[in-house]
């Protein structure tokens, strides 16, 4: 349920703002058909969301055996670079693209335009969130309770949403996305060696070595704590080598990315700073 909570909260929180941008662009200049359309776009969003999630339950549905745990293993992997990409790489540029392009159909007084860029904004974020948590129900909780934690989540997200566009609170949404970063990517983290694990069951891959230790005496996957790690991290308490590599070289590509990052932006800072005294001496 945590795990399903959490995606949903945070793809809810980021929709919220999407919609949000466009309607405020559409009020600056108040125009009431730039409005509808974007409401009928969310509308349309929304059914496309649905059906994709409900494709992807149903394809799920009708495999079985290694087929399934091939299927499993691409989804697996796919929701985990998903969530990687659009934390490192998307992020805030959505909500700048999101803005440039409503300006530009307000500019044009293209309703037709609004209403495609809302239905692509939303569908894009309700795709994402049905991988998620298709994803999120085959590494742990079931997909009732996975479902039951994404309500919740929207629902919150949708309260919150509310809060921000009426100005009643200041919500600290840089530190919200700063903290449900880290935890999505370490539940991206857990789908890689999961998604790892089912290419190890279908023959894909081999092992290197089979169970490498085994903590379910002390910490069962299948207990309640353990259960809860499995469905937010990843957790097996008994995994093979090639999973723990995987692990392991998820986090190490993600930490050299940010590193990178943090260096290249700090550099500019330094050049300032020097230049700085340079010009007071």
């Amino acid at each position: 349920m945590l795990s399903g909570l959490l995606l949903a909260f945070r793809e809810g929180i980021e929709a919220a703002l999407i919609v949000g941008i466009i309607l405020a662009v559409c009020r600056r200049t108040d125009w009431s058909s730039g409005v509808r359309a974007c409401w009928q776009g969310v509308a349309l969003g929304v059914a496309i969301s649905l059906a994709g999630g409900l494709a992807l339950t149903g394809m799920g549905a009708a495999l079985e055996g290694r087929a399934e745990q091939i299927y499993e293993g691409i989804a697996l992997w796919l929701a985990a670079g998903m969530i990687t990409w659009v934390i490192l790489w998307l992020g805030s540029r959505a909500h700048r693209m999101v803005e440039q392009s409503a300006e530009t159909q307000a500019a044009a007084g293209s309703a037709t335009g609004i209403l495609v860029l809302a239905t692509v904004s939303v569908a894009r974020e309700g795709l994402e969130l049905a991988l998620f948590l298709m994803a999120a129900s085959r590494v742990g909780a079931s997909g009732a309770s996975t479902l039951a934690g994404a309500g919740l989540g929207l629902a919150a997200a949708f309260g919150a949403g509310l809060l921000i566009f009426q100005g009643s609170r200041k919500l600290p949404l840089s530190a919200f996305f700063r903290v449900t970063s880290v935890l999505l990517m370490a539940f991206a983290a857990g789908l890689v060696a999961y998604g790892t694990h089912e290419f190890i069951e279908a023959g894909l891959l081999p092992p290197l070595v089979s169970e490498v230790w085994n903590t379910n005496a002390y910490l069962n996957e299948k207990g309640f704590v353990g259960s809860l790690l499995k469905a937010l991290f990843g957790y097996n308490g008994n995994p093979d080598l090639l999973e723990i590599l995987a692990y392991a070289g998820y986090w190490a590509a993600i930490l050299t990315v940010v590193f990178r990052r943090s260096s290249s932006t700090m550099e500019p800072e330094k050049e300032d700073v020097s230049s700085a005294q340079s010009a007071h001496a």
